[in-house]
């Protein structure tokens, strides 16, 4: 009777910290107030609509160079281009003269990722600042990739580590990089469950949350990973939750009819804009709070906290329980090698064991 109550109790603490997540507070500039970018590298994903767009736009405007990291969208999707021009835009109205592309990556595909990480060691540059932004929603049905992942899966996990691996000798040559990874509030309500680490039958209607749980609990031992070694030391990688947004993300979540039309109605009533969600990428991205921590990084402003972090929109808040779990995250890591083959990729030797 007390384990179960014990277990009802988590339960709630879970559904109490996700209901957080949908915090709908008008944010302003007072908020986040932005900062001046000018030079810096951002690779930001998933940009070519909703809050990834946002995001960039904001950027843009701040005198950031920007590569649109997006695959051939869809036709309810605006396509990169589109995207590319607003971004130059806004950039040259605030007299920047940056360089803002669209380099195709489909995060269903992971030569597709190797492709375009090759493209970017190969133009030599350092990389600032690295958003693993893209994404897919909860799906009614099961796809497969061809890479032999649940797409899911593959989209909303596994292309992100395996991107974020690829271009860290970049990210290590900046001064303070920083990685922002769209995790969400719904990581409270996954279920650790590695045996069903690529989804299936047992998982049904939990998928997303699992992996927005595994994402999290990701980037909190990538960064206890970089505090051990000194060449990495200076890297923070946060997760960020960007509340429930009104965006295309849903537009194919699901072919039942009243299920549509109360999506339809939390959207229209409940969502904030792609906007408002934005902020919580551009703020983790530039403000000092968010940024590398002096006394155990050696680098950063005064105020900074440091990574491996759950920032709820704007606001640190805990992530749930297993992404303090060592044991929980080594076992995660081992089974990230086993899927993306790390070790053989030479990817596992750069943060040791």
């Amino acid at each position: 009777m007390a384990s179960l109550l014990l277990s009802g109790l988590y339960r709630l603490h879970d559904l109490y910290q996700a209901l957080r997540g949908t915090n709908s507070t008008f944010l302003t500039d007072r908020h986040v107030p932005g900062t001046d970018i000018r030079g810096k590298w951002i690779i930001i994903s998933g940009s070519n609509n909703g809050i990834g767009l946002e995001a960039a736009k904001s950027f843009a405007v701040w005198g950031a160079n920007l590569i649109l990291a997006c695959r051939e969208p869809p036709p309810w999707e605006q396509h990169p281009m589109v995207a590319v021009e607003q971004c130059k835009e806004l950039a040259v109205e605030r007299g920047h003269s940056s360089t803002i592309e669209w380099w195709e990556v489909d995060m269903a595909d992971l030569n597709s990722i190797e492709h375009f990480c090759r493209r970017w060691l190969e133009s030599d540059r350092a990389l600032d600042i690295l958003c693993n932004n893209a994404g897919m929603p909860p799906a009614e049905k099961t796809h497969m990739t061809k890479d032999g992942f649940q797409l899911l899966h593959q989209v909303n996990l596994l292309s992100h580590v395996l991107l974020t691996l690829r271009l860290l000798p970049s990210l290590a040559r900046s001064g303070e990089p920083r990685i922002i990874c769209t995790t969400s509030c719904i990581h409270h309500l996954g279920v650790l469950d590695l045996d069903h680490f690529n989804g299936g039958p047992e998982m049904k209607g939990l998928d997303y949350a699992n992996n927005k749980l595994y994402f999290q609990m990701w980037v909190a031992e990538m960064q206890s990973r970089f505090l051990r070694h000194p060449e990495y030391l200076h890297i923070t990688i946060n997760g960020v939750n960007p509340g429930f947004v009104a965006s295309s993300i849903w537009h194919d979540v699901n072919d039942d009819d009243i299920f549509r039309l109360g999506l339809g109605l939390l959207v229209r009533y409940v969502a904030i804009t792609p906007q408002q969600g934005s902020l919580a990428i551009t703020h983790a991205a530039t403000s000092p709070e968010f940024g590398p921590d002096p006394k155990k990084q050696n680098v950063g402003a005064s105020d900074g906290r440091g990574g491996g972090k759950y920032v709820n929109r704007i606001w640190e808040a805990p992530p749930k329980f297993d992404c303090g779990d060592l044991d929980a995250r080594a076992r995660l890591w081992t089974k990230l090698d086993e899927e993306l083959h790390l070790q053989e990729k030479g990817l596992l030797t750069i943060l040791g064991p």
